[in-house]
């Protein structure tokens, strides 16, 4: 019974800290929200600066984009290497 017990508690301990893991997805989604929402705003009112303002709204989008795979890897790290 109590090798049971320890491997039922490293599995869900697994199942924890990959889901503590996918936090990083939440900061990756509220930043894309705000470049999203600042991006449109900036062209809405200066629609000759539009081609500048979409580049490196696109560009910001990436690298906030980007700490969510280094959260969704880690997190399957954590699942199937572990």
């Amino acid at each position: 019974m109590e090798a049971g017990f320890n491997e039922f508690f490293y599995l869900a301990m697994k199942a924890l800290g990959a889901g503590i893991a996918m936090f990083g997805a939440i900061g990756a989604g509220i930043g894309v929200g705000i470049a999203a929402s600042g991006g449109l705003q900036a062209m809405g009112r200066n629609p000759d600066a539009a081609p500048v303002i979409q580049t490196n709204m696109i560009l910001g989008m990436a690298f906030a984009e980007a700490v969510a795979i280094y959260a969704l890897a880690v997190a399957l790290i954590i699942v199937f290497a572990a």
